[in-house]
Order: structure tokens, then sequence, then C-alpha cells
């Protein structure tokens, strides 16, 4: 008589891989949301850090802020001096908090778009692009008013390598309606530019008073980057 003992039969060992199998299909979304809110909170941390920049670069500039990415110098360029981690060489590609993990595409140096959006009056609801920079004093809400959200990917996005990737350095603001997380459009100069879903279905959002919040793509309209309203 065969002594069996320790041994599994077949219908065991098929148990135990179901149950492996189950917890695997439990653990495994799990653990993916889990990688990807910590994306999410590195990249609010990401803007926060750019915000407090972006504040000290105000208090050395009267109160200016860089706008539109056509200006001479870029906004990401324009703040260096004033970050908490200092590029080395005068290399921005060396700032890390310039790039969102969740990006998809990791050539990427620039997750980032900035409000680039003037308009005329309250009733524009158009718009035209802006390449100068503007005095905070004139924006009327700067806690409902952005200023740097996740930038979009896709085959229409420039993916920026340099500083002097042009014209594709020129693309990383926001100043069309086309250019908004519900448009359809993948026109090159009027297509979609603000992310979204990077985050849920959303993206992270940099505002004028300096705070960070997530913005479902939905709530994001035109008066959203209105500096007067």
């Amino acid at each position: 008589m065969t002594n069996r003992d320790g041994a599994f039969t077949l219908i065991e060992l098929l148990v135990v891989i179901a149950i492996i199998a189950l917890l695997m299909g439990i653990l495994v979304p799990v653990l993916h949301k889990a990688r990807e809110q910590g994306k999410d909170v590195i990249c609010r941390s990401n803007l926060r850090q750019i915000g407090i920049g972006a504040s000290l670069y105000a208090e050395e500039w009267d109160l200016h802020v860089p706008r539109g990415s056509a200006e001479k110098t870029a906004w990401y360029m324009l703040f260096m001096p004033f970050l908490a981690q200092k590029p080395v060489n005068n290399d921005y590609r060396t700032v890390e908090i310039y790039r969102c993990p969740s990006y998809p595409d990791k050539d990427q140096t620039v997750c980032y778009v900035v409000n680039g959006w003037d308009f005329t009056d309250r009733n524009d609801k158009t718009g035209s692009e802006i390449r100068t920079s503007s005095r905070l004093t004139i924006c009327t809400r700067r806690t409902e008013t952005l200023y740097l959200v996740d930038n979009e990917n896709g085959s229409w996005r420039p993916i920026i390598r340099s500083a002097t990737d042009t014209p594709n350095v020129y693309l990383l603001d926001v100043w069309n309606p086309g250019h908004m997380p519900l448009s359809e459009s993948h026109d090159t100069w009027t297509g979609r530019r603000v992310a979204r879903a990077r985050h849920r279905n959303g993206c992270n959002c940099l505002y004028l008073d300096w705070h960070v919040e997530w913005m479902a793509a939905e709530d994001m309209t035109a008066d959203t980057w209105r500096f007067k309203r």
C-alpha cells in the first residue's frame, strides 16, 4: 500500500491554485490603485513646489508672473532660480518637479501647461493668447483662477526634450476653448492641451493663490482661467 502522507491530490492542488488566482484578482487592482494614488500625491507636491517658486518669482518681479509659452523665456526657465530643487548646470531637465510621474511618455520634460488665456471683457468666451507677463493684482479671484495644470498626452501633443525644441516649446500654454479637457480636437495648435483624465477623470491644478487641488474635466470652464471676472 502506497504511503500518501503529506502529498496533495489533484483536486487539492486545483483548489489552492484557484484561491491564489482569486487573491491575485483582488490584490492587483488594489496595488494598481495605490500606485496611481502615490503618483497623484507626487504630482500635487510638484505643483506646490512650483507654486512656491512662482510666488518667490512674483515677489522679485513686482508681483508679475509669466503667462504664454511664446515669451522670450518659458515659465519653467524663469522659475529655476526660485526653486528649492536647484538645476544642475542650469538645465531645467534636471528639475524633477517639472515632470508628472503619471505622464505616459517618459521623454516628456514639461508635464504642465500655463495660463496664457486673455479676455477682452467678461462676455468674451473665446479669448486669445497673451505672450507677456501679468500682474497678480489684476486677478480678481486668485483662489479660483488656474495657473498651471496637467499637460495632455497624445499624438498631437509635442514631447519637449529641451528648451530649444522649437516650435514645440511654444505649445505649453492654454488660451483657446479647444485646449480644454472636454475638447475632441486633436489639432496641433487648437486641440486639447489640458489632460482629460491624467488623475482619475480630471487633472491636478495650481491656482494663482498657489494652492493645489484636483478638478474634474467637466468642471473646467473658460471662467476658471479668467484673470478678470
